[in-house]
């Protein structure tokens, strides 16, 4: 028996500056349903540029139930209803001497090796996560850690994402895209303008390249010490949405 797979709830931004809300069990196909005219009769004629946010639920009806709980919401407070962790899974800053973290971590920097050369691996270590200008976070679902990511400061306003991993027992739920939510929520916090970030190149990270897209970051070339590589994909965006 197949697994169905998890929906979503999201929230577009269309191009003449409204916004849609609607769910969907495939975020990447949906989107580019909406942005070709194929999508909900609102969308045909106002196509959207971006997914402002979204939020992973384990079936459709708990889905749905979010999206009226949404709809209810004033224009003012939609995009804060929705970034917010939901209660089943929390953002919790640091954890970084956590043995399930630490594992996590090793498990990130190994799936880097496999899709590029030493020379063109850029993840964080533990030493790396713990220097000056460094905040990490982990996402948990109870006693269970789903995920974590990182913001560097890299001066001048402008920072970069950091050690974005979803663990394997949780892919597909959301995580990668509520600690997106939140490191770009504690940019803005933090009064950063703008917000990078450095990836592969390989099939691997086509995911990683969907979702940074969906929430606004667009091809750039490198930034801070980087350097133009092969095995790199840099994108950045804005924050002063």
């Amino acid at each position: 028996m197949t697994t169905p797979s998890p929906w979503h709830l999201y929230l577009l931004e269309c191009r003449n500056g409204s916004w849609y809300a609607g769910i969907t069990n495939d975020l990447d196909a949906r989107f580019a349903a909406h942005a070709a005219g194929r999508g909900a009769k609102y969308t045909r004629g106002n196509p959207p540029v971006r997914i402002l946010a979204s939020r992973g639920y384990p079936d459709r009806a708990s889905a749905s139930r979010a999206e009226w709980q949404l709809k209810r919401q004033p224009r003012a407070r939609k995009l804060a209803w929705l970034q917010a962790p939901t209660s089943t899974l929390e953002i919790r800053a640091g954890g970084l001497d956590d043995p399930r973290v630490i594992a996590l971590l090793q498990a990130h920097l190994a799936a880097m090796a496999l899709h590029s050369p030493p020379e063109s691996i850029h993840a964080l270590d533990l030493s790396g996560l713990r220097a000056p200008g460094v905040s990490f976070w982990g996402a948990w679902h109870g006693d269970a850690l789903a995920g974590c990511g990182a913001l560097k400061d890299l001066g001048d306003r402008h920072g970069e994402l950091k050690s974005m991993r979803t663990d394997a027992a949780h892919l597909r739920q959301g995580v990668a895209a509520t600690m997106l939510a939140h490191l770009m929520a504690t940019a803005r916090a933090q009064g950063w303008r703008r917000l990078s970030l450095e990836t592969g190149t390989a099939a691997a990270f086509a995911p990683a390249h969907a979702l940074y897209a969906r929430h606004g970051f667009e091809p750039c070339g490198p930034f801070g010490d980087y350097v133009d590589d092969p095995f790199s994909t840099f994108m950045t965006r804005t924050l002063d949405d």
